[in-house]
């Protein structure tokens, strides 16, 4: 099976770019509802125009409405998926469960895709989004080859290639939300993790630096792995990066793919120039994704500083460089454009090659010897610039036998044309030729098309003027390319019916503890539930209102999504990491058989009473829901013990530039970033409905757990 090579692009430039260059399908985003939001992204019109591009080229178009959706929004996000249903568009990219069981039913011939904000790290998630009718789910960058491999679910795989990391799972990170009010659920994420943080046990500095930075995920050699795997689709990301990287990118993985012989090394170094954060293989081939020194894009290392002075700079250089290249130092972390290079007669010259010796001006007053990496290259740019657009493939047949109708057929192999003339003549004087035939047809031009193969069937001594012939070829063409625009599902939407659930809301006050201590407190104050951790949750597990905190789920979970808070004989309550904020998702949520949903942390008090009173309204029952009244928000999920730190209760913590301080958890192989403050809503707001309360305790020690729940009891 063919894999599909899926590209990234966040501007018009960037679409044809990948096109061009070789994309099986490409992925964009809307202004609104999309996980990039601070892309270039797409207007109406523009994606009109774009679904109408992929398609004459036969290259699939998927639309990025992945981020959960407000309440408030749903009717308007509605109408966008209908917009784009009409379209044309080969499917819609989803977070929000909710809204994905809504559009399945809602738009049955519509395909949707589960984000990788979705977060189906489990079989039984994956399974679940199969038996919604979900088509293909985009795996968590946390799962290893061989992880996927196990997944038994039919449903197509997608999975990321090239691009970016984050650090924590996808769907699961808050901290740009928490400490910027910006939410990466939202698209639009602030990139806290790509700041510098010192790593502290107690009072002790243990290390400083991009602590949470990754670099840059290249698999490009693991290709055979890859296709040899059962992955459907390979993802690139990068709906931030340039036109030109775009280009690139999708070029190198499509020559990779189809075994096209090319200078892989020579290619890489390219690469690096146009972005390189250092790169890994990623979790999916076991390999470190940090990258702890910088942040930034590093370039390609091209040469050493072997003198300095107040005036120059001397440089042997192992790479060559151009006018206007740029480069950066590495320990200086500056760098310039060298809008002058001199040789080592002090003469300008435009280029220099590996092991010349040049100079260039101390712009930056470089005091130490450093090494010398290119970030930018104009040259490279100009000759990434020169792309053409592909051509389709085509072939004509001609059938012209006298006194029979002239026919001709243009086919590009999935699509047929047949236009008749009237009835072909003898010649009178100088009778057309089959040279003549195909070089007239052949004429193709501006159009996305060229000729593979014509076949002529046709009496000798006939006439067909060359008018007619060239009138023809632009009728075919035009009628097969409008063909290919045009080619989509077909529309179809339904009125949903909703029934009423059996739900039993109660306003029950829960506390959530971490170890013993702060359980002894919770038993002395008599609460609804308490919620421990799994751990913990053997020991304690007869004492009549506890109830287990299940452990983040591997591939073999039992959960059906996230995680939950389960009395397994009993009940299950979905947690806020379902980022539930719409009353779809509620009911879905509660149709599956939970008995009870959190809300998402990240709405307000107005929000959730919003909330409350829609679902009424719209389901005429009163929902079972749980809201977060006091905790200290888990900002980070994050596979795997990233900074190596014993397995503890608070004894370590992140301080940031701002000196906030952020502790750290590393439990049952999961490293858990908590926010530096503590979120307390108001509570008068929300007393006159039937929400059950929980208090959530991280870092507290008894004193500070009696003060904060004496106030509400």
């Amino acid at each position: 099976m063919r894999k599909e090579l899926l590209i990234p692009v966040g501007d018009y430039e960037s679409l044809e770019c990948a096109i061009a260059s070789g994309a099986d399908a490409v992925y964009l985003g809307l202004k609104k509802f999309n996980a990039r939001g601070y892309a270039a992204n797409f207007t109406s019109s523009e994606v009109e125009k774009a679904t109408r591009l992929c398609h004459l080229y036969g290259v699939k178009i998927y639309i990025t409405m992945n981020v959960m959706v407000k309440d408030e929004e749903v009717d308007d996000f509605l109408g966008e998926i209908r917009f784009l249903h009409k379209l044309g568009v080969d499917a819609v990219i989803m977070q929000d469960f909710g809204l994905m069981y809504l559009v399945r039913e809602k738009f049955p011939n519509l395909e949707i895709h589960a984000s990788t904000q979705a977060n189906a790290c489990s079989l039984d998630a994956i399974s679940l989004l199969h038996e919604i009718g979900v088509k293909r789910v985009v795996l968590p960058r946390e799962m290893s080859l061989e992880e996927i491999e196990n997944i038994s679910v039919p449903i197509e795989k997608e999975v990321f290639i090239h691009g970016a990391l984050c650090i924590s799972y996808s769907g699961r990170c808050l901290m740009s939300s928490m400490i910027g009010a910006r939410s990466a659920n939202r698209g639009e994420c602030t990139g806290c993790c790509r700041l510098p943080y010192a790593l502290y046990k107690k009072d002790k500095k243990l290390k400083e630096g991009y602590l949470l930075s990754t670099k840059e995920l290249n698999t490009s050699t693991y290709i055979e792995d890859l296709l040899n795997s059962s992955i459907d689709s390979f993802k690139v990301e990068g709906r931030m990066k340039s036109a030109a990287y775009v280009g690139f990118i999708t070029s190198f993985y499509r020559r990779l793919i189809d075994k096209t012989p090319f200078s892989y090394e020579e290619e890489l170094d390219k690469l690096k120039i146009l972005f390189n954060r250092e790169f890994t293989t990623g979790r999916l081939f076991s390999d470190d994704i940090r990258n702890s020194a910088t942040s930034n894009h590093l370039g390609l290392k091209i040469g050493q500083v072997i003198a300095i002075n107040k005036k120059r700079i001397k440089i042997r250089l192992a790479y060559p460089l151009y006018q206007e290249d740029g480069i950066r130092f590495q320990k200086a972390q500056e760098g310039f454009v060298a809008n002058f290079i001199y040789d080592e007669k002090g003469q300008l010259i435009s280029k220099a090659n590996a092991n010349d010796i040049i100079e260039l001006d101390n712009k930056i007053h470089l005091v130490e010897k450093d090494t010398v990496y290119k970030t930018t290259s104009k040259y490279l740019l100009q000759s990434l610039s020169s792309l053409k657009m592909r051509k389709i493939p085509i072939l004509f047949s001609v059938a012209a036998k006298i006194n029979m109708p002239l026919e001709i057929t243009i086919t590009d192999k999935e699509n047929t044309i047949v236009e008749k003339l009237e009835k072909v003549e003898m010649a009178k004087t100088a009778p057309i030729t089959k040279e003549q035939i195909t070089r007239q047809l052949g004429k193709l031009g501006n159009t996305p098309f060229i000729l593979e193969n014509i076949d002529i069937d046709m009496d000798n001594n006939i006439f067909i003027s060359i008018h007619t012939l060239n009138e023809l070829r632009r009728m075919l063409t035009s009628k097969l390319s409008l063909l290919r625009e045009e080619r989509k599902s077909s529309f179809i939407e339904k009125d949903v019916l909703f029934s009423k659930l059996e739900v039993a809301p109660q306003s029950e006050f829960c506390v959530e503890v971490q170890n013993e201590e702060q359980l002894k407190v919770a038993l002395k104050m008599h609460p609804s539930r308490i919620y421990l951790p799994a751990d913990m949750y053997k020991k304690y597990a007869e004492l009549p209102n506890c109830f287990s905190i299940e452990a983040k789920k591997k591939q073999e979970a039992k959960s059906l999504l996230h995680q939950t808070y389960k009395k397994p004989e009993y009940e299950s309550i979905s947690d806020y990491t379902f980022n539930v904020a719409n009353i779809y998702t509620i009911y879905y949520l509660l149709k599956l058989g939970y008995k009870r949903v959190t809300l998402s942390v990240e709405l307000s008090n107005k929000e959730i009473i919003h909330l409350f009173t829609h679902f009424k309204e719209v389901f005429h029952f009163i929902p079972s829901l749980e809201v977060i009244i006091y905790n200290r928000v888990v900002v980070m999920d994050i596979k795997e013990n990233i900074f190596d730190i014993e397995e503890s209760h608070f004894s370590y913590f992140l301080k940031d530039y701002q000196q906030r301080k952020f502790p750290i958890v590393y439990q049952d192989g999961y490293t858990y970033l908590y926010n530096y403050e503590i979120r307390e809503r108001k509570i008068e707001e929300l007393l006159s409905y039937p929400f059950s309360m929980r208090f959530s305790f991280s870092t507290e020690g008894e004193k500070e757990m009696f003060c904060q729940l004496q106030k509400y009891l």
